[in-house]
């Protein structure tokens, strides 16, 4: 299946939609009736955590690994990225759109996540981790960057234990349609 037009993925997120691809290269565009969300003005970092982020042994950059940090995301027995959708969201971050943070130890990525932004919004896509603590220092750091910038909306598409430990929850769809609404329309930027 070939990559989805970058206008056709951008109208779809604001529309509350996004694509899941399997390995037959098909994909499936979701609106589930309960999304989840990280509150961005309210996010939880756990104290123990942030203790460990003090003295944690890694470095933290922006956009330079977009594609490794994809692909990272991608190495599991089962993933939705597929093909079509790494070529799919590296249009979106050559455009500008699609960002990642990775975490970096000696020279090595050692974990990251990315995802899709359009104004005060931001869609989380997935994270990964080679070293412990790497994903979280990755969620944690791009959590206070989008506080820092502006950001209203941290859609993580459905919430897992290891997302209600920093305050992810689930709200109804009309309800994140309407913080969707509103946060598409934020003059809002994240690359510095």
């Amino acid at each position: 299946m070939p990559a989805i037009p970058p206008q056709n993925l951008l109208t779809a997120y604001c529309q509350g939609l996004f694509p899941m691809g399997d390995d037959s290269g098909n994909l499936t565009w979701y609106r589930p009736r309960w999304r989840g969300i990280l509150p961005v003005q309210d996010f939880h970092v756990p104290r123990r955590f942030m203790r460990y982020l003090k003295r944690c042994p890694f470095e933290v950059r922006w956009d330079s690994a977009f594609g490794d940090v994809m692909r990272g995301c991608a190495d599991r027995p089962e993933t939705w990225i597929n093909e079509a959708i790494i070529d799919s969201y590296e249009e979106l971050f050559r455009l500008g759109f699609a960002h990642s943070a990775e975490v970096w130890r000696d020279g090595r990525l050692v974990g990251g996540v990315y995802g899709v932004s359009i104004g005060g919004a931001f869609f989380g896509e997935s994270m990964f981790s080679r070293e412990t603590q790497a994903s979280k220092v990755a969620l944690t750091h791009l959590q206070l960057r989008l506080k820092d910038r502006g950001y209203i909306l941290h859609d993580t598409q459905w919430t897992t234990d290891h997302l209600s430990q920093f305050g992810g929850h689930e709200i109804p769809c009309d309800d994140y349609l309407d913080i969707l609404n509103r946060a598409v329309k934020l003059p809002v930027t994240f690359a510095d």
